[in-house]
C-alpha cells in the first residue's frame, strides 16, 4: 500500500471507532459530508444537520 490508501484506511478506522464510541456513551458523533454540511449522527442512526445557531457560544 502506498501513504495515500493507509492514510485513508486509519481515517477509515478513526471513524468507525467513534461510532462505536457514540453507541457505547449513548452520545453522538460529528461530522462534514461530502456535500460540506455539518451533521449530528446519533448511536441509533439518526442523523441530524446542524445550523449556524448550533456552533453559537454563550
Amino acid at each position: 500500500m502506498n501513504r495515500t490508501e493507509d492514510l485513508g484506511k486509519l481515517i477509515k478506522l478513526t471513524g468507525d471507532r467513534a461510532k462505536l464510541d457514540a453507541k457505547a456513551n449513548d452520545t453522538y458523533i460529528v461530522y462534514k459530508t461530502r456535500e460540506g454540511a455539518i451533521v449530528k449522527e446519533y448511536s441509533n442512526g439518526d442523523i441530524v444537520r446542524m445550523n449556524d445557531q448550533d456552533f453559537q457560544h454563550k
